[in-house]
């Protein structure tokens, strides 16, 4: 019997030989293929890329030949690229849509399938479903052309899709003032496909860019996934006091996502960070739209919709859900609390390349070191704490969801509950302003615990508190 594949959170994430193998992504392919004709288009571009994981390229390879052999012309990347290079190449090859071979920041073990449509954002979440309803029982019901037949006919082409990325990204933002400024700013690239992006797009004058973790290495060492937080960034911490370093820039595995270290060694958690990119654009910037952002990141930004007098959408968690609301909305921000940002101007895609150009470029206009952005965001809207816990659980899904159900708990550590939302999961709603989320990952079988609160003492309490309710002591 086949295995059954699902969508998640961000597409299809599987163990390697396992369950992710070369007929099951030959059948999500053959899913997505038989999605794209239903849509009836008459572009048939398709984007492959891929990142440094065990096998992504032949992966991807398989992929191309489905894609192919269903009479789809494939852009296939010449190498390893960022899933917002991929997702914006979608526009500048005026394609339909987009394969990315990639578990972002899962375990080494894994590897995944996403998906992106004519935007180059995610699929909504109908469209996800119908691709999952297509997908073939069997390997013997998918159409294929080898590669080397289909690259002589032209249906499938390796492409270099860095030259229209960076020509775009030079429109978002004036790298020049960032180059001037003479900071040393080290970058931990978690082994994936962020290394060299950072020294490309910034060489060239006073500022000095040094990397870690900047080879392919599918075990990825020293952390226990390529996920920026911690403890799997430590080593860059420690990197930074170690090396002077001004500021850590971190990407994920696929370099959608971005994290951050202060001068002092000191995280800058991803909730902290939407904050600090929000406030930049409101208040650096000079612009102003709508902020839509995941019920799992923070109350800040309902802070500062309120003093800047701009809309805050609230929605569940993951980019299925965000990039269709910033395209309704014409957002200027869209992000989440994995540390995923994607800014009006650009695709509807995390981007983490941007978002750390971002950061550094509201250092040099404030002329502030990230510690101090940090005094000046808890300025605007006061101190708020966060914190997560994950843990894997057994036994069946659906009694979990009921005990936490059937909790309604009055207090969390003191503080009184004032609602509960259900839309992903269960956010209990705090007097503070903050929130307790206990949520079942979308990707992996684990289930997450996570608060924010403007009481620092009070996180692990609220937390552990969570972890009763869920039934893990």
């Amino acid at each position: 019997m086949s295995v059954k594949i699902n969508f998640g959170t961000d597409g299809w994430r599987a163990r390697i030989a396992d369950e992710y193998t070369f007929d099951n992504v030959r059948r999500a392919a053959q899913g997505y293929a038989s999605y794209l004709k239903s849509l009836k288009l008459n572009n048939h571009k398709i984007i492959i890329g891929y990142d440094k994981r065990f096998l992504s390229e032949y992966f991807a390879k398989a992929a191309a030949e489905v894609l192919a052999g269903n009479g789809f012309g494939v852009f296939l990347t010449n190498d390893a690229t960022p899933t917002p290079v991929i997702s914006y190449s979608v526009i500048s090859q005026k394609a339909i849509g987009a394969i990315n071979i990639t578990a972002s920041h899962n375990p080494p073990t894994d590897n995944g399938f996403k998906v992106r449509d004519e935007n180059g954002g995610a699929v909504a979440p109908e469209g996800l479903a119908l691709i999952e309803s297509l997908i073939p029982d069997q390997a013997s019901e998918i159409a294929a052309m080898d590669a080397d037949k289909a690259q002589n006919k032209g249906l499938i082409q390796e492409f270099d899709p860095i030259p229209a990325y960076v020509k775009h990204i030079h429109t978002l933002l004036d790298f020049d003032p960032i180059r001037a400024q003479g900071f040393k700013v080290l970058v931990d690239c978690m082994w994936g496909n962020g290394a060299g992006w950072f020294p490309m797009l910034l060489s060239g004058g006073k500022t000095i860019i040094e990397e870690i973790h900047n080879q392919r290495n599918p075990i990825f060492p020293e952390m226990k996934r390529p996920e920026p937080i911690q403890p799997n960034i430590d080593v860059g911490l420690r990197e930074t006091v170690k090396r002077s370093a001004d500021v850590l820039l971190i990407n994920d595995g696929d370099a959608d996502r971005f994290g951050l270290g202060d001068e002092r060694g000191q995280f800058i958690n991803q909730l902290q960070v939407y904050g600090l990119l929000a406030l930049y654009l409101l208040e650096v910037r000079q612009q102003r739209g709508a902020i839509v952002k995941t019920l799992s990141t923070t109350g800040m930004l309902e802070k500062l919709g309120k003093l800047y007098n701009v809309p805050v959408h609230e929605t569940g968690v993951g980019f299925k859900y965000i990039a269709p609301k910033m395209l309704e909305t014409d957002a200027m921000i869209g992000g989440e609390e994995s540390g995923g940002f994607a800014f009006r101007g650009h695709v509807p895609e995390r981007d983490g390349i941007v978002a750390g150009l971002f950061i550094l470029d509201m250092m040099v206009q404030l002329n502030k070191k990230p510690s101090e952005l940090l005094d000046v965001l808890f300025d605007k809207v006061g101190p708020h704490y966060y914190d997560r816990v994950d843990s894997r659980f057994s036994g069946d899904r659906r009694k979990r969801e009921q005990k936490i159900l059937s909790a309604k708990p009055e207090k969390v550590a003191g503080l009184k509950v004032t609602g509960l939302n259900t839309t992903d999961g269960f956010k209990f709603c705090l007097e503070d302003g903050g929130w307790l989320l206990i949520r079942f990952s979308g990707t992996e079988p684990l289930m997450r615990v996570y608060c924010e609160t403007t009481h620092e003492d009070k996180t692990r309490e609220i937390l552990e508190t969570g972890l009763k309710i869920a039934g893990i002591h």
